[in-house]
């Protein structure tokens, strides 16, 4: 047998293994290898473009075979759309998994927690007859606190025709404190002495905002401490040291989905800037805003809409306008394009290809969701933005925003399928026009294309 040598780190003397200490080597290995080849994976959901993809439907269908659910970044200001048997509900802080009995959510630390609005999301659903779902919220989560609301709709205000088209959900105000080292994270709801302190260090900032900036009415410490004390009332139940209960989980081998709200346009590094969200909408954020190792995350689901749609302002180059846009819109789905938290009209366009493959490359996408293909049933031609035009270059690269608003669509157009391909479950039984536009689009993007949903219930979805 081979000899094999070591240095002891504590006496500084080198020997030689014996034979009892190779074998327990070994074993260990071979258990380490035996752990990976069963461990489940860590799975994240996100959006390719501006948000609006279908995320929900994806994420609810998943959730079949995951253990747990992790909502990791965003708050209330956008909504999940799902339907299925207990009827058609629209999230916008809870995690996808809560109408499946066996799974635990949890809304992570990476969450602007607005409380009042996670708890009356929760009473929605059970009031219509789902279970009780199994709730955790990070005891690290920061919230949405009354002034950030209020400090999100002054600017709007202030800014005028210059706004960003802000849900006004105070958003961007939770993370300008929360950077600013300046935010309350829950577990601090528990400490009334330090809470006390810390709301008159902050009230006291805000209030000159509040008075020289926007002239408006100033905080009262009192009332926000009443307020915040009955807020730990309302999430006491589910405040949990969710850190240690996931890394536990993955130790343990369980199948974790992260979910992500919006997309990789509103990523504030590398979408839109500055139209774009406050807390990064991508992947590797997955990681941060849950509490996982980078490593775990096995697999990337980006999920895209077979055309285009946003809420709120920024550029897109491949937008439609008019009669053409409505009726796009009005054959989006059951109840159309309409925002699940605004109910704002979306503003709509041809599927981009050139934004979808900086998308799913910002993601780092291991395979891609087509989502509301049998929307376009309606059109006899359906056009693709393949290439911008920019300053009389033709480019397939995303560009930075200066650019970006220079951009014109070069467009190749296709056959429309003309019937109603809701419900089909295997690809090849789609028309041939279908299945030629999904291929062209995965072809163009350059990452398989798993999974095509046809319809707004999860059962209506081909796998490939």
């Amino acid at each position: 047998m081979r000899q094999i040598y070591r240095v002891d780190a504590a006496f500084g003397q080198t020997g030689r293994m014996d034979a009892a200490w190779n074998q327990e080597n070994a074993d260990f290995r071979q258990k380490s290898v035996s752990y990976q080849e069963e461990k489940h994976m860590v799975t994240a959901v996100v959006g390719a473009n501006w948000g609006d993809e279908g995320k929900g439907k994806i994420t609810d269908m998943l959730a079949d075979e995951a253990d747990i659910v992790i909502r990791f970044q965003g708050g209330a200001n956008a909504g999940h759309t799902i339907v299925n048997n207990y009827g058609k509900f629209a999230l916008h802080t809870l995690p996808s998994g809560v109408f499946h009995s066996h799974i635990t959510n949890i809304i992570g630390n990476g969450v602007a927690l607005d409380i009042p609005k996670v708890i009356g999301e929760l009473k929605s659903i059970t009031d219509r007859n789902v279970p009780a779902p199994k709730l955790m919220i990070s005891d690290r989560a920061q919230m949405v606190m009354p002034y950030h609301v209020l400090f999100d709709q002054y600017e709007e205000e202030r800014l005028g025709k210059n706004s960003f088209g802000s849900t006004k959900s105070g958003i961007a105000p939770f993370y300008s404190d929360k950077y600013a080292k300046i935010g309350f994270q829950v577990c601090e709801l528990f400490d009334e002495e330090y809470l006390r302190e810390k709301l008159e260090r902050v009230c006291e900032v805000k209030n000159l905002l509040l008075e020289h900036v926007y002239h408006k009415p100033t905080l009262d410490v009192d009332e926000l401490f009443d307020h915040m004390m009955k807020l730990r009332e309302m999430v006491r139940p589910y405040v949990a040291d969710t850190g240690k209960i996931i890394r536990q989980a993955v130790k343990d081998g369980k199948n974790i989905l992260l979910e992500g709200q919006l997309g990789s346009l509103k990523d504030p590094d590398f979408g839109i800037y500055p139209m774009v969200t406050s807390s990064s909408t991508l992947a590797g954020f997955g990681a941060v805003g849950a509490g996982i190792a980078p490593y775990e995350i096995k697999e990337i689901v980006t999920v895209t809409k077979a055309y285009s749609s946003a809420v709120g302002a920024g550029e897109f180059v491949s937008e439609i306008f008019g009669e053409e846009a409505d009726k796009m819109r009005n054959h989006g789905g059951d109840a159309g394009e309409y925002g699940a938290t605004t109910g704002r009209p979306r503003r709509m366009g041809w599927f981009d290809c050139v934004a979808t493959r900086y998308g799913c490359e910002a993601q780092g996408a291991t395979q891609v969701a087509l989502t509301a293909l049998d929307c376009l049933s309606y059109l006899d031609e359906i056009k693709l933005c393949v290439r911008y035009e920019i300053d009389g270059e033709v480019t397939k690269d995303f560009p930075v925003t200066s650019r970006l608003k220079k951009a014109k669509p070069v467009y190749v157009t296709m056959p429309g399928f003309k019937c109603d391909i809701r419900g089909i479950r295997e690809f090849d039984k789609l028309p041939k026009e279908a299945q030629d536009y999904v291929l062209f689009i995965e072809k163009e993007i350059g990452v398989p294309i798993k999974l095509v949903s046809n319809g707004p219930r999860r059962e209506e979805i081909i796998v490939r």
